[in-house]
């Protein structure tokens, strides 16, 4: 009789139940993101997310609670994403300046490709529009910005590639808000291109806080 059993070198593990979890929770985030991106934020129901995903919306509504444990649970994949492009582009091994510029870089490239950013921005258009609690999220997640970016130009300025004198916190603010302008026009102009202002910014960014070449200054 021939033995119709799985052969045990062969079978799929059976995933624990943690990992089952983190599975629906990423496949969920997927789905809310892709209904937000295509469809609008109001579409963005507990049914819709659960429908797009194949769960069940009872299960939506216990992984996330609430609208706002979904946006921060979102809010949360987007800066882990954000740290798997900064790690692939090797930023950690930069100098500050240099660290700087590839983020915006980085941030720019990323502006007309991915559903992700898309999905974070009309979010919080949303937020500020409604006058919404989740705007305490975003405002979260834009002072971890504020800090990364502050903490490029502070490596810079012990490193000696970036002016001593420079307010790094005034810079970083800047520097994001300017980031922040660049992803809303591409939501409100989806012809935009953002690879001239994307050079233009890191052009004036160079220009403005590199120590100037000279006797007794480094190039």
């Amino acid at each position: 009789m021939k033995n119709t059993s799985a052969d045990p070198a062969t079978a799929t593990p059976r995933l624990t139940q943690a990992e089952r979890r983190d599975r629906s929770e990423r496949e969920l985030i997927a789905a809310a993101i892709k209904v937000v991106a295509e469809q609008g934020v109001s579409a963005a129901t507990f049914d819709a997310i659960a429908r797009d995903a194949g769960f069940s919306r009872g299960l939506v509504t216990q992984r996330f609670g609430s609208k706002e444990g979904l946006i921060r649970s979102l809010i949360w994949h987007l800066h882990q994403w954000q740290g798997e492009i900064l790690e692939d582009g090797h930023v950690a091994e930069m100098d500050g300046l240099e660290a700087l510029c590839a983020f915006v870089q980085l941030h720019c490239n990323t502006m007309t490709v991915q559903s992700e950013s898309a999905a974070y921005f009309m979010l919080l258009a949303a937020a500020v529009a409604d006058r919404l609690e989740t705007r305490a999220a975003f405002a979260e997640s834009h002072e971890v910005e504020r800090v990364l970016i502050r903490a490029f130009i502070e490596r810079g300025q012990k490193s000696g590639h970036i002016r001593p004198e420079i307010d790094a916190d005034a810079e970083a603010l800047m520097a994001g808000c300017s980031l922040l302008g660049l992803r809303m026009q591409c939501l409100i102009d989806p012809s935009f291109d953002p690879a001239p202002v994307r050079d233009a910014l890191v052009g004036a960014l160079r220009d403005h806080l590199k120590i100037k070449t000279g006797k007794g200054k480094r190039p």
